[in-house]
């Protein structure tokens, strides 16, 4: 039975800071699980979010597993995905279900497998945990691995989303900013050439930009740019 390490190890995956991604989040959970579960000597993540699907793992030997089972069409991920249900596979040696597969993860070393499909906020995670022993995993190990992993899993997959969120709205913040500040740049000129006010200022640049189809930003951009290729040094503010 799993330990109270592997509980520390997935709740420290919802801790993000700079640097982190949905990526390494899921790289964690192979890692943690390979670690914390006895008998585990690698583990698979398969992100599915509409058509996207983010695939990682502990060894690279099952990336080549996980790709061939979807190539074949057959195995205990493909089973655990469509049906939701987890699905624990014993011995691969002797389980007929599937041949094709299992012959290949025999060749890789692979003779035990659990696959746990969880559900988390639109999207499905299909865990895979891999032993080169027969009967690595009980049964008992199931549902209390699926109720810890679908509590901490959530938990920082949330915490990466509202991440997301923030750098996009601090990114998006500092974008109008310097877009203001070309238009204010770009404003000075048309006011310096002209001797308008600021007002008939931005009326000017809102009309050349609808007539030139681009946005008022980038046409004070373009002013500007032009300007300092003519003249040298900063727009008049």
């Amino acid at each position: 039975m799993f330990g109270p390490a592997l509980a520390r190890d997935l709740a420290a995956l919802g801790r993000v800071h700079e640097g982190t991604s949905t990526e390494s989040v899921l790289r964690g959970i192979t890692e943690a699980v390979a670690v914390g579960v006895p008998g585990c000597a690698g583990g698979t993540v398969e992100l599915r979010r509409e058509e996207r699907i983010m695939l990682v793992a502990s060894h690279s030997d099952l990336i080549t597993l996980v790709d061939r089972e979807q190539a074949l069409g057959e195995g205990p991920s493909a089973e655990a995905l469509a049906s939701g249900r987890s699905v624990l596979v014993p011995d691969l040696l002797v389980d007929p279900r599937w041949p094709r597969y299992a012959a290949t993860a025999v060749t890789h070393g692979v003779r035990s497998t659990l696959v746990l499909p969880i559900r988390i906020d639109g999207a499905t995670l299909v865990l895979g945990l891999y032993a080169v022993r027969p009967g690595a995993f009980a049964g008992g190990q199931v549902d209390a691995l699926a109720t810890l992993l679908t509590e901490q899993l959530t938990v920082a997959l949330a915490n990466i989303s509202d991440y997301d969120d923030v750098l996009t709205d601090a990114a998006q913040l500092q974008e109008a900013l310097a877009g203001r500040a070309v238009i204010d740049q770009a404003k000075g000129i048309i006011m310096h050439a002209s001797g308008c006010s600021a007002e008939a200022a931005f009326d000017e640049l809102r009309r050349l930009s609808q007539h030139h189809q681009v946005k008022v930003a980038d046409l004070a951009r373009l002013l500007v740019s032009e300007h300092q290729s003519k003249h040298g040094g900063a727009a008049p503010s």
